[in-house]
């Protein structure tokens, strides 16, 4: 397409996927039918923006959603250079993610790249946007409709907050001067006010009770598969780890050798959480005892020593450590849905419909809540990896739960008394 022309119906213009994954970044050249005479430059800028993060998989993820998006939109609707966009193009941009033409989204999400005739290729069944529904819905046989799209919040303030970051990027690089997403003063029209904090999404008492209880069985019935189960499910609810610092990956790698004790004869684990930032996680007597276990089925000594570098989660398939994310989640889902059919066959119906909404990231949140009961905020807050007290005090319910017991007597009709 010439880039004189402006595009006449959008509903026809299909993008395809331009970055792949992190292994293959570094191979990835500008698709041959891009023929704008900037696409070149605009393309090298992206990829060597996103190679700054070739050792985080998350964030490499989420920054190549938004800048992938924002090329797309440049190269096809606006036909112009990402170095030409300004503040109201942005706006503009914005107001186009929350209403993107059909032909931008898909109903499942699938691989951006495939193999084919031995040569990586974009998929063309891929698109920018995804609507999805959520695990209750789809076990209720709930299918994602493309004319139900609709963009968070949260996706908005990420929409911001990465391109600032990579327009901040470009002007380092000497790309361009000009950071236009800075320059639009009124970002509050898109979000919207809050008089109360977000709701934590974490496992009532009952719930997490029937979920630990569930692995222990599992674990006892079926250790080869189920051991493995009950120390993931434990290291996550009582450390606050999230998924992704249990995975191996190339900044990360979690052994045995984590877990030290200090010359107090006090446990501690180390773990490496977002941003890369390093931190140490206070080992309880409990969660000691669960390591002692899972040390004893692998055929380890009760604890590491300095020297230990065995994997912490070893791959069932061969000697090296689990890698994948999802393999994680698969394996806390499995414990989740059992845990729900024995809340069911206990009566407890309503709770054990809540745990379909529970993802592997509710045990974290069920563990600091939980804790910020009975231990001071500066430690659980240390633990958790949270730059600011600010944010531990989310986890603090107890204002919560005076303030509905103050409600609870409010009469309507005064005669009632």
């Amino acid at each position: 397409m010439n880039h004189k022309d402006k595009p006449k119906n959008i509903k026809n213009i299909i993008p395809l996927a331009l970055f792949d994954t992190i292994k293959n970044i570094k191979k990835i050249q500008l698709p041959e039918n891009i023929k704008l005479p900037f696409s070149q430059n605009d393309f090298d800028a992206v990829k060597n923006f996103l190679k700054e993060y070739d050792d985080n998989q998350a964030t490499f993820n989420s920054y190549r959603r938004e800048v992938e998006r924002l090329l797309q939109w440049s190269w096809l609707i606006q036909k112009k250079s990402i170095f030409q966009i300004k503040r109201n193009d942005i706006e503009a941009y914005v107001n186009f993610c929350k209403n993107p033409p059909e032909s931008w989204i898909g109903i499942s999400k699938v691989p951006r790249f495939i193999d084919e005739d031995d040569k990586r290729k974009s998929n063309p069944v891929w698109r920018p946007f995804v609507v999805t529904v959520s695990k209750v819905a789809a076990k209720n046989g709930t299918m994602p409709n493309i004319k139900h799209h609709s963009l968070s919040e949260k996706a908005i303030r990420e929409i911001f907050a990465i391109l600032g970051s990579f327009y901040k990027f470009l002007i380092q690089e000497n790309y361009t001067e000009i950071n236009p997403v800075t320059q639009i003063r009124q970002k509050s029209k898109y979000f919207r006010k809050q008089q109360t904090r977000t709701v934590i999404r974490r496992l009532s008492e009952l719930q997490w009770d029937t979920v630990i209880e569930t692995a222990k069985q599992l674990a006892d019935t079926s250790p080869k598969k189920h051991e493995r189960t009950l120390f993931i499910m434990s290291i996550l609810y009582s450390m606050y780890l999230r998924v992704s610092e249990l995975v191996s990956c190339k900044r990360w790698l979690p052994k045995m050798n984590d877990f030290r004790r200090d010359h107090d004869g006090n446990w501690w684990f180390t773990t490496v959480g977002k941003g890369n930032k390093e931190r140490q996680i206070a080992v309880s007597d409990s969660m000691l005892a669960s390591l002692k276990r899972w040390r004893k089925y692998l055929k380890l000594t009760p604890l590491p020593s300095v020297d230990d570098q065995t994997p912490l989660i070893p791959n069932t398939r061969n000697e090296g450590a689990i890698s994948s994310t999802n393999q994680i989640r698969n394996i806390v889902q499995h414990c989740f849905d059992e845990a729900i059919n024995k809340l069911r066959r206990d009566g407890f119906t309503e709770e054990a419909n809540g745990l379909q909404s529970a993802t592997v990231h509710w045990l974290r949140h069920t563990g600091i809540s939980d804790d910020i009961k009975r231990r001071p905020r500066e430690h659980v807050r240390d633990d958790a990896g949270h730059s600011s007290s600010i944010t531990t005090d989310k986890y603090i319910d107890v204002d919560l739960r005076e303030r509905h017991a103050s409600a609870r007597k409010k009469l309507i009709n005064r005669d009632d008394t």
